[in-house]
């Protein structure tokens, strides 16, 4: 399906009750884009009540790393879909246990830099799959896009 990326430059909430936020901000950035039909998402990595965000600095990821390391977090995804006067939405959640990380595990990382830009300070995709230990749920919603709830949204998306 063609579509167009735009960059949609909106105040995110970074606290409160985590689905509610990630619904929130998908809704902000699809109201943000004019177009017939617009898709908002965000994503992010949710440890106990927290939003972690992006890290701001490499010792914000250093921090993530260490908070992350040996346990399970959730990742979330708030979707919204506009079409005309018509707004849908859905979160999808996805739980990732990180293997305990040594010193070294974290250093190498950090030195990738793939850390920036990254909801919780890691890439699944990338070098970040050596940070996991497991998943249950939707790979592709640890990626950045649920998906099967974009299909739950969008059925007519593959014809």
């Amino acid at each position: 399906m063609p579509f167009r990326a735009v960059p949609a430059d909106v105040e995110e909430l970074r606290s409160g009750e985590p689905r509610a936020a990630v619904v929130e901000n998908a809704l902000r950035k699809a109201r943000a884009v004019e177009g017939e039909r617009v898709l908002g998402v965000d994503t992010e990595v949710v440890l106990g009540t927290d939003l972690l965000g992006k890290p701001a600095s490499e010792s914000d990821a250093e921090g993530f790393l260490r908070r992350l390391s040996g346990r399970a977090h959730e990742v979330m995804s708030g979707i919204a879909l506009i079409e005309g006067a018509r707004e849908l939405t859905d979160v999808s959640v996805t739980r990732v246990r990180f293997r305990a990380l040594s010193e070294r595990d974290i250093a190498w990382y950090l030195a990738s830099g793939e850390w920036r830009e990254r909801a919780g300070g890691y890439a699944i995709q990338g070098r970040g799959a050596a940070l996991v230990e497991a998943i249950e749920g939707d790979y592709s919603n640890v990626v950045g896009l649920p998906i099967p709830a974009l299909l739950g949204l969008i059925p007519d998306l593959l014809g």
